[in-house]
């Protein structure tokens, strides 16, 4: 069973251990999470808990939506997701986890969010070509150009998957195996080691291995 929580992430600091070792962690909040669905094999096929956190206005959700909120005994929230085969015991709809529910120091996460876009890319900042070289032997404006795409007339096209320059980032990518450096249950607030995906306000997924 993989339990998790949702989470914000705030921005990265550092922080010395026991041992006096100065480490890079992430700050992310994490808002009591509001259980608006419990799947079961019977009703649903598979077995899956349906979080909710962070407040959203009313006025900005559709009836359905809200009705569903409604349902569950909560207002309505920015973010929902689904933790598959994570039954939290002695839960039911419309109570909340919080982070001491889920998490403890020392704990190992994985941490899934979507990356930072960066836009229409060439393939040097895409995929770190090299470009086709020095400004030597008539290359006076090819320095960051793919080069060579494909063959000759056979097979007369471009093979689907060729690297090429198009959009990068905004992609949804989990970083595993982060530690949890520290909790500050009092304040929503949890560290856990290393970097996270996504810019600071972006809203992740913590889960716990």
């Amino acid at each position: 069973m993989s339990s998790g929580l949702i989470g914000k992430k705030v921005g990265m600091t550092n922080v010395f251990d026991d041992n006096g070792r100065n480490y890079a962690v992430t700050v992310i909040e994490v808002e009591p999470c509001v259980i608006t669905q419990i799947k079961t094999e019977e009703t649903d096929g598979y077995q899956a808990v349906q979080l909710a956190s962070f407040d959203k206005k009313a006025k900005n959700v559709s009836k359905p939506v809200l009705g569903h909120f409604e349902k569950a005994g909560t207002t309505p929230k920015q973010y929902v997701k689904e933790f598959r085969d994570f039954i939290p015991e002695g839960f039911d709809v419309g109570d909340e986890l919080n982070i001491e529910d889920i998490f403890n120091v020392g704990d190992t996460v994985d941490v899934a969010g979507i990356t930072k876009g960066k836009g229409f890319t060439g393939v040097v900042k895409r995929y770190n070509f090299s470009g086709v070289g020095e400004a030597t032997h008539g290359q006076h404006n090819r320095q960051r150009h793919p080069g060579s795409i494909g063959q000759a007339s056979d097979p007369a096209r471009v093979f689907p998957g060729i690297k090429m320059a198009g959009r990068s980032g905004n992609e949804r990518t989990k970083i595993k195996n982060l530690t949890v450096a520290k909790i500050f249950a009092e304040s929503n607030l949890m560290m856990v080691t290393g970097s996270v995906p996504g810019p600071n306000g972006r809203f992740v997924e913590i889960y716990n291995r």
